[in-house]
């Protein structure tokens, strides 16, 4: 997400900061650049115009030239400036008010609609709600049937319709179910089309007038750019959107629909698509955003992430291990299983601040997801004993892991000198510090060893 704008806005910044004093001109200099940026990233003109107008008119001020810092100055700038064309604050769900909370999807065939409608049904159902996804796109009979997988799966109640019945009387009925049952969401899956016509816009309308919705979300793919943004602002004027889902966040959209939709449309971007997981789907911050495409991380998220996956009482078992150096294989398995829980390795990387800068060093990590498959495979192919005790995985033992995962005894050998490393690493830190209570506290001097 927003990697070459991220690289290009770097390298912008880091010429501004290089300057002893900025004047109007090298101001105005860097900011071509950022226009082309923004440009280069699909991002919608008019946005662009007025946002570079907008931070020239305060980087060129006394106050900006005349600090001891203009560079960053100008960086803080830009960063509010961003933070304001993402939408300024987060935008959540409106969950109060009449009950039950209707949601309808909205959107072009293959927005991802259909997954979005169950990956919000899952979000909601771990805040303590009861959903019920409602399948009302009776023309594509694969909707309904990968709906009820979807419900299935998340373990959440897919209302019954089929392919003979209309929309609206769907999304009425649905309703009424709620209204009178258990489920306080209900969440409306409805029909898409390869481009936006009267009739689908008609079907719509007319259930947004059965049923009082609380939110109509238009989920659109972010990597098709400006075309998202123009749908959703006719999507807007026809049928009065609440908010935005952008879906395929993770792959190559260079950011374009993100930072234009909320400007041209009015709408709040609420929720980000970054997987094809269930669990893939992120409440949008803009100010975490903005953070992310200066390349200065976001750690907030990455808390979050980990604290989703995370076993408070594990946590504190696992560090009574490391102090009492009875870390073993079986345990670095568990932790590269908790990894893998918290998404993809490389947007993992993107939250750390100062990554993008260690990614264009020449011979910079590269985060390698293949390599965490195969250290789990190796890991697996281990005997109990084996992963127990480490020592006593002999030549003819590594030979046989190495079958039985696949991989060459090189490979194995390379997982193992890893394990020991990261032993040693820990025992560094163990003598220079106790776990008391679930906090790490500095021994005293006499007793470091």
């Amino acid at each position: 997400m927003f990697e070459n704008l991220t690289e290009r806005l770097e390298g912008v910044f880091k010429k501004l900061r290089g300057h002893g004093k900025l004047t109007e001109e090298n101001i105005k200099d860097g900011m071509r650049e950022v226009r082309r940026a923004l440009l280069e990233a699909d991002v919608n003109y008019s946005v662009v115009k007025d946002f570079i107008a907008s931070v020239t008119e305060k980087a060129v001020g006394r106050e900006v030239l005349s600090s001891l810092s203009p560079g960053q100055q100008v960086v803080k700038i830009v960063h509010d400036e961003l933070v304001e064309l993402l939408g300024s604050r987060t935008e959540g769900l409106r969950l109060d008010g009449r009950q039950p909370v209707t949601i309808m999807m909205a959107g072009l065939q293959g927005s991802g609609k259909t997954t979005t409608a169950a990956k919000l049904a899952k979000q909601l159902k771990e805040q303590g709600r009861k959903p019920l996804l409602v399948p009302a796109d009776v023309y594509r009979p694969a909707a309904i049937e990968q709906l009820r997988v979807l419900g299935e799966q998340i373990g959440v109640e897919v209302f019954e319709s089929a392919t003979d019945q209309n929309p609206v009387d769907i999304a009425r009925r649905a309703y009424d179910y709620a209204r009178l049952g258990d489920p306080d969401t209900v969440i409306i899956d409805t029909a898409g089309r390869l481009h936006v016509d009267e009739e689908l816009m008609d079907e719509l309308r007319n259930i947004s007038e059965a049923v009082p919705l609380s939110e109509v979300l238009f989920v659109a793919d972010a990597m098709t750019g400006q075309d998202a943004v123009t749908v959703a602002d006719k999507f807007n004027s026809d049928l009065e959107i609440t908010g935005v889902v952008l879906t395929k966040m993770e792959g190559d959209a260079r950011g374009g629909a993100a930072l234009s939709v909320k400007k041209v449309t009015g709408k709040p971007i609420k929720f980000v698509g970054v997987g094809e997981g269930l669990d893939a789907l992120e409440v949008f911050h803009p100010d975490r955003a903005a953070s992310r495409i200066l390349g200065m991380g976001d750690v907030l998220s990455l808390i979050e992430k980990a604290e989703k996956v995370v076993d408070q009482k594990e946590a504190k078992r696992l560090a009574r291990k490391i102090q009492k150096n009875a870390f073993t294989l079986e345990d670095f398995l568990d932790q590269i299983q908790q990894i893998k829980k918290m998404g993809n390795l490389e947007q993992l990387m993107g939250m750390i601040p100062g990554i993008s800068k260690l990614k264009q060093l020449k011979d910079a990590p590269k985060p390698d997801e293949k390599e965490l498959a195969r250290t789990e495979a190796i890991i697996r192919s281990m005997t109990r004993k084996e992963r127990q005790n480490h020592r006593i995985i002999n030549a003819s033992r590594r030979q046989r892991i190495a079958r039985g995962s696949g991989t060459s005894v090189a490979e194995v050998n390379r997982v193992l000198k890893s394990y020991t490393m990261m032993l040693k690493m820990m025992k560094k830190m163990r003598g220079k510090s106790v776990i008391r209570g679930g906090k790490r506290r500095k021994l005293p001097k006499g007793l470091r060893r």
